[in-house]
């Protein structure tokens, strides 16, 4: 079953990013260099497209970075985020002022390649798990100030988002066991604080850790780090019992062997913490 195009962030969660960035490259006097060498009336037509294929992400951003700088911009999206583009194809168009197009274009196109190239590394992993039950989904391994978009584009690559941050829900890691005195203990601590909508997912390390989880109670277990036999173990042992996230070693490589051991979800931090940006330009 074909996924549908992500639902996008919305514009009041959006627009302060893309505020930030422009502020950030216009700085205090704003794109001297076009407006030194561009004559004010000038108008033009220019074409936002990819250099290399992929798999599309940030589109919106583009339109909101040419809205903020110019309501009279005109901007056509030739294609949406979360489709496939080969080298050379048009993405976007954008048609008016040409200084007010030279002004968003580089952070323009910064949100496209980054955004787009998280995409793209998630399509490839997805693309690997095809036919198995395995999702691959996402961490907090993001950059700082784009998590909201990065996490989106890993929903326009065909993947699936782990929690947005530590509010959203419960993730019980080593560092917790100990700090509480115990498994047991934090699981406790946990269920007599959490809401009823919140889950409880616990890190273990070993088959042994495993057995304690399962028998406390755990909803989500991530395996983490864990060999292949291990984690086909894991699975015949839980029979169901809990969700399984395996995580770890997660490459285009392995990614497919660990989605045929039978775990319900594979988590990598590469789709956003390595992701290469996608080549993508901007010509008049």
């Amino acid at each position: 079953m074909t996924q549908a195009l992500p639902c996008p962030p919305h514009r009041l969660l959006l627009e302060p990013i893309v505020r930030r960035a422009l502020e950030e490259d216009l700085g205090r006097a704003g794109d001297v260099t076009s407006e030194l060498v561009v004559p004010a009336e000038r108008r033009v037509e220019a074409l936002l497209r990819t250099r290399e294929p992929g798999r599309i992400a940030g589109l919106i951003c583009a339109e909101a970075v040419f809205r903020l700088l110019d309501t009279s911009l005109e901007f056509r999206f030739d294609v949406q985020d979360g489709s496939d583009a080969n080298a050379g194809s048009g993405l976007a168009t954008v048609s008016g002022l040409a200084r007010s197009i030279l002004a968003g274009e580089r952070v323009a196109l910064n949100f496209v390649g980054r955004l787009s190239g998280v995409a793209t590394q998630t399509r490839a992993l997805a693309n690997a798990v095809a036919g198995t039950k395995a999702r691959i989904v996402c961490t907090r391994k993001t950059t700082p100030g784009l998590r909201l978009l990065e996490k989106y584009a890993v929903r326009c690559g065909g993947g699936f988002n782990h929690r947005f941050g530590l509010d959203d829900a419960v993730l019980i890691k080593d560092n917790h066991i100990v700090a509480a005195g115990g498994l047991a203990r934090a699981l406790e601590r946990a269920r007599a604080g959490a809401g009823h909508m919140m889950r409880i997912e616990v890190e273990v390390e070993s088959l042994d850790q495993l057995e304690e989880a399962l028998r406390l109670g755990a909803d989500t277990i991530l395996l983490d780090n864990m060999s292949v036999d291990d984690l086909k173990r894991a699975v015949e042992m839980t029979k169901g019992r809990a969700v399984l996230e395996a995580s770890g070693n997660v490459t285009l490589a392995t990614v497919r062997t660990i989605a045929e051991t039978g775990v319900d979800y594979i988590s990598s931090g590469a789709i956003t913490h390595s992701a290469p940006s996608l080549d993508v330009a901007l010509d008049f």
